[in-house]
Protein backbone atom coordinates (compact mmCIF):
# COMPACT_ATOMS: atom_id res chain seq x y z
CA UNK A 1 0.00 0.00 0.00
CA UNK A 2 1.59 3.44 -1.21
CA UNK A 3 0.67 6.52 1.27
CA UNK A 4 1.68 10.00 0.79
CA UNK A 5 5.07 8.55 -1.00
CA UNK A 6 6.14 5.85 1.64
CA UNK A 7 5.17 1.85 1.79
CA UNK A 8 3.70 0.80 4.25
CA UNK A 9 3.37 -3.37 4.91
CA UNK A 10 0.72 -3.73 7.62
CA UNK A 11 2.00 -7.38 9.08
CA UNK A 12 5.38 -5.47 10.09
CA UNK A 13 3.50 -3.30 12.67
CA UNK A 14 3.58 -5.16 16.33
CA UNK A 15 1.53 -2.77 17.78
CA UNK A 16 0.56 0.88 18.05
CA UNK A 17 4.06 1.59 18.89
CA UNK A 18 5.63 -0.11 16.86
CA UNK A 19 4.33 2.37 14.21
CA UNK A 20 5.05 4.86 16.19
CA UNK A 21 8.76 4.34 16.22
CA UNK A 22 8.51 3.80 12.26
CA UNK A 23 7.56 7.46 11.79
CA UNK A 24 9.88 8.69 14.13
CA UNK A 25 12.98 6.41 12.11
CA UNK A 26 11.48 7.26 8.89
CA UNK A 27 11.39 11.13 9.09
CA UNK A 28 14.80 10.99 11.75
CA UNK A 29 12.86 12.32 14.26
CA UNK A 30 14.49 12.74 18.05
CA UNK A 31 12.50 10.48 20.07
CA UNK A 32 12.82 12.55 23.06
CA UNK A 33 11.00 16.19 21.27
CA UNK A 34 8.72 14.06 18.84
CA UNK A 35 6.71 16.63 16.42
CA UNK A 36 3.18 16.15 17.92
CA UNK A 37 1.48 17.19 15.58
CA UNK A 38 3.23 15.96 12.56
CA UNK A 39 3.17 12.37 14.07
CA UNK A 40 -0.40 12.26 14.79
CA UNK A 41 -1.40 13.03 11.25
CA UNK A 42 0.74 9.96 10.48
CA UNK A 43 -0.83 7.83 12.51
CA UNK A 44 -4.07 8.86 11.86
CA UNK A 45 -3.99 8.69 8.04
CA UNK A 46 -2.86 5.36 8.99
CA UNK A 47 -5.34 4.13 10.63
CA UNK A 48 -7.69 5.59 7.82
CA UNK A 49 -6.10 3.70 5.37
CA UNK A 50 -6.41 0.85 7.39
CA UNK A 51 -10.57 1.14 7.65
CA UNK A 52 -10.53 1.97 3.85
CA UNK A 53 -9.08 -1.66 3.38
CA UNK A 54 -11.63 -2.91 5.63
CA UNK A 55 -9.38 -3.96 8.07
CA UNK A 56 -10.22 -4.75 11.59
CA UNK A 57 -8.58 -2.00 13.77
CA UNK A 58 -6.89 -3.24 17.50
CA UNK A 59 -7.84 -1.21 20.31
CA UNK A 60 -4.44 -0.82 21.20
CA UNK A 61 -4.09 1.55 17.69
CA UNK A 62 -7.51 3.58 18.74
CA UNK A 63 -6.26 4.06 22.42
CA UNK A 64 -3.12 5.50 20.85
CA UNK A 65 -4.78 7.34 18.06
CA UNK A 66 -6.76 9.38 20.85
CA UNK A 67 -3.80 10.18 23.28
CA UNK A 68 -2.28 11.54 20.69
CA UNK A 69 -5.11 13.84 19.64
CA UNK A 70 -5.68 14.50 23.53
CA UNK A 71 -1.87 15.40 23.61
CA UNK A 72 -2.47 17.56 20.57
CA UNK A 73 -5.51 19.55 21.66
CA UNK A 74 -3.76 20.14 25.25
CA UNK A 75 -0.62 21.50 23.30
CA UNK A 76 -3.00 24.03 21.55
CA UNK A 77 -4.44 25.15 25.02
CA UNK A 78 -3.02 28.78 25.70
CA UNK A 79 -2.55 28.26 29.33
CA UNK A 80 -0.08 25.33 30.32
CA UNK A 81 -1.05 22.68 32.72
CA UNK A 82 1.63 22.95 36.28
CA UNK A 83 2.21 20.61 38.41
CA UNK A 84 2.14 21.08 41.96
CA UNK A 85 5.66 22.90 42.28
CA UNK A 86 4.41 25.41 39.54
CA UNK A 87 6.54 24.06 36.91
CA UNK A 88 5.19 23.27 33.03
CA UNK A 89 3.79 19.80 32.61
CA UNK A 90 4.78 18.20 29.22
CA UNK A 91 1.95 16.59 27.93
CA UNK A 92 4.16 14.59 25.75
CA UNK A 93 6.39 12.93 28.68
CA UNK A 94 4.40 9.74 29.39
CA UNK A 95 4.13 9.01 25.59
CA UNK A 96 7.75 9.44 25.20
CA UNK A 97 8.51 7.16 28.47
CA UNK A 98 6.50 4.72 27.24
CA UNK A 99 8.30 4.83 23.50
CA UNK A 100 11.88 5.03 24.56
CA UNK A 101 10.67 2.10 27.11
CA UNK A 102 9.24 0.13 24.11
CA UNK A 103 12.39 0.66 21.78
CA UNK A 104 14.57 -0.76 24.90
CA UNK A 105 11.97 -3.72 24.86
CA UNK A 106 12.06 -4.22 20.69
CA UNK A 107 16.45 -3.79 20.62
CA UNK A 108 16.55 -6.52 23.34
CA UNK A 109 13.58 -8.98 21.60
CA UNK A 110 16.02 -8.04 18.67
CA UNK A 111 19.35 -9.73 20.10
CA UNK A 112 16.79 -12.10 21.31
CA UNK A 113 15.94 -13.32 18.15
CA UNK A 114 19.30 -13.14 16.70
CA UNK A 115 20.42 -16.03 20.00
CA UNK A 116 17.25 -17.79 18.66
CA UNK A 117 18.65 -18.22 15.04
CA UNK A 118 21.91 -19.68 16.44
CA UNK A 119 20.04 -21.87 18.37
CA UNK A 120 17.82 -23.32 15.39
CA UNK A 121 21.24 -24.32 13.68
CA UNK A 122 21.82 -26.62 16.31
CA UNK A 123 20.77 -30.06 16.29
CA UNK A 124 17.41 -30.79 17.73
CA UNK A 125 16.07 -33.48 19.94
CA UNK A 126 13.46 -36.01 18.90
CA UNK A 127 10.06 -36.49 19.23
CA UNK A 128 9.67 -33.35 19.99
CA UNK A 129 6.20 -32.50 18.65
CA UNK A 130 5.15 -35.66 20.20
CA UNK A 131 6.23 -33.90 23.42
CA UNK A 132 4.40 -30.83 22.89
CA UNK A 133 1.11 -32.47 22.36
CA UNK A 134 1.72 -34.50 25.88
CA UNK A 135 2.08 -31.50 27.31
CA UNK A 136 -0.39 -29.90 25.33
CA UNK A 137 -2.90 -32.11 27.05
CA UNK A 138 -1.98 -32.10 30.67
CA UNK A 139 -1.13 -28.16 30.95
CA UNK A 140 -3.51 -26.20 32.36
CA UNK A 141 -5.51 -22.85 30.86
CA UNK A 142 -3.88 -19.62 29.77
CA UNK A 143 -2.64 -17.11 26.89
CA UNK A 144 -0.96 -18.38 24.01
CA UNK A 145 2.23 -17.26 23.77
CA UNK A 146 1.79 -17.32 19.98
CA UNK A 147 -0.64 -14.26 20.65
CA UNK A 148 1.54 -12.48 23.05
CA UNK A 149 3.38 -10.11 21.20
CA UNK A 150 6.25 -7.60 22.39
CA UNK A 151 3.66 -4.65 23.05
CA UNK A 152 1.46 -6.54 25.23
CA UNK A 153 4.55 -7.89 27.09
CA UNK A 154 5.58 -4.08 27.43
CA UNK A 155 2.44 -3.25 28.96
CA UNK A 156 2.50 -6.14 31.48
CA UNK A 157 5.97 -4.81 32.61
CA UNK A 158 4.70 -1.17 32.95
CA UNK A 159 1.64 -2.67 34.96
CA UNK A 160 4.16 -4.30 37.30
CA UNK A 161 6.30 -1.51 37.92
CA UNK A 162 3.14 0.87 38.24
CA UNK A 163 1.85 -1.39 41.25
CA UNK A 164 4.87 -1.66 42.47
CA UNK A 165 5.83 2.10 42.93
CA UNK A 166 2.55 3.00 43.62
CA UNK A 167 1.78 0.08 46.91
CA UNK A 168 0.21 1.37 49.48
CA UNK A 169 1.97 0.39 52.53
CA UNK A 170 6.07 1.56 52.12
CA UNK A 171 8.43 -0.90 54.17
CA UNK A 172 10.31 1.10 56.91
CA UNK A 173 12.65 -0.03 59.26
CA UNK A 174 14.01 2.17 62.20
CA UNK A 175 17.35 1.29 63.80
CA UNK A 176 17.39 2.29 67.60
CA UNK A 177 20.99 3.34 68.82
CA UNK A 178 21.11 2.25 72.39
CA UNK A 179 23.31 4.09 74.68
CA UNK A 180 25.05 1.35 76.29
CA UNK A 181 28.70 -0.26 76.11
CA UNK A 182 30.40 -3.55 77.23
CA UNK A 183 33.19 -1.34 78.86
CA UNK A 184 30.20 1.05 80.77
CA UNK A 185 28.56 -1.58 82.25
CA UNK A 186 31.73 -3.21 83.13
CA UNK A 187 32.36 -0.06 85.36
CA UNK A 188 28.70 0.14 86.61
CA UNK A 189 29.42 -3.34 88.04
CA UNK A 190 32.07 -2.12 89.58
CA UNK A 191 31.03 0.58 91.09
CA UNK A 192 27.87 -1.89 92.90
CA UNK A 193 30.34 -4.58 94.06
CA UNK A 194 32.06 -1.52 95.78
CA UNK A 195 29.06 -1.41 97.59
CA UNK A 196 27.55 -4.25 98.27
CA UNK A 197 30.48 -6.61 98.10
CA UNK A 198 27.84 -9.40 96.61
CA UNK A 199 25.33 -9.02 93.92
CA UNK A 200 22.24 -10.91 93.09
CA UNK A 201 21.88 -12.26 89.37
CA UNK A 202 18.17 -11.86 89.67
CA UNK A 203 18.68 -8.21 91.10
CA UNK A 204 20.70 -7.43 87.70
CA UNK A 205 18.07 -8.94 85.77
CA UNK A 206 15.23 -6.65 87.95
CA UNK A 207 17.41 -3.23 87.55
CA UNK A 208 18.17 -3.37 83.63
CA UNK A 209 16.14 -0.66 81.83
CA UNK A 210 15.42 -2.94 79.29
CA UNK A 211 16.50 -6.32 77.14
CA UNK A 212 19.34 -4.77 75.41
CA UNK A 213 20.77 -2.97 78.85
CA UNK A 214 20.50 -6.30 80.21
CA UNK A 215 22.39 -8.17 77.50
CA UNK A 216 25.40 -5.52 77.86
CA UNK A 217 25.37 -6.38 81.51
CA UNK A 218 25.77 -10.23 81.01
CA UNK A 219 28.23 -9.50 78.64
CA UNK A 220 30.14 -7.21 81.10
CA UNK A 221 29.83 -10.07 83.49
CA UNK A 222 31.44 -12.41 81.09
CA UNK A 223 34.34 -10.35 80.08
CA UNK A 224 34.91 -9.44 83.75
CA UNK A 225 35.11 -13.63 84.68
CA UNK A 226 37.59 -14.33 81.73
CA UNK A 227 39.71 -10.99 83.04
CA UNK A 228 39.14 -12.73 86.34
CA UNK A 229 37.56 -9.51 87.93
CA UNK A 230 35.06 -11.69 89.20
CA UNK A 231 33.84 -15.06 91.08
CA UNK A 232 30.32 -16.37 90.73
CA UNK A 233 28.59 -18.56 93.43
CA UNK A 234 26.20 -20.45 92.70
CA UNK A 235 22.77 -21.07 94.53
CA UNK A 236 19.70 -23.29 94.32
CA UNK A 237 17.32 -22.73 91.51
CA UNK A 238 17.33 -21.43 88.02
CA UNK A 239 19.86 -18.43 87.66
CA UNK A 240 20.38 -18.45 90.99
CA UNK A 241 23.80 -16.92 91.41
CA UNK A 242 25.65 -14.24 92.87
CA UNK A 243 28.63 -11.97 91.32
CA UNK A 244 31.68 -11.17 94.04
CA UNK A 245 35.08 -9.93 93.41
CA UNK A 246 37.60 -11.95 93.21
CA UNK A 247 39.62 -12.08 96.57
Amino acid sequence: MQVEGYEIKLPQFEGPFDLLLFFIERDELNIHDIPIAKITNDFLDYILHMQALNMELASEFIFVAATLMRIKAKMLLPRPELDEEGNEIDPKQDLIQKLVLYKQFKEVSEELRLLEEQRFMQAKRGNISTDLRIIGEYAGQGEELTSFDLYKLMLVYEKLMYNYTARSKEVRHTVVKYPYTIEQQKKAIASLLAINKKLDFSVIVKNSENKVQFVYNFLAILEMLQQQLLELQSGLGFNNFWVTEKG
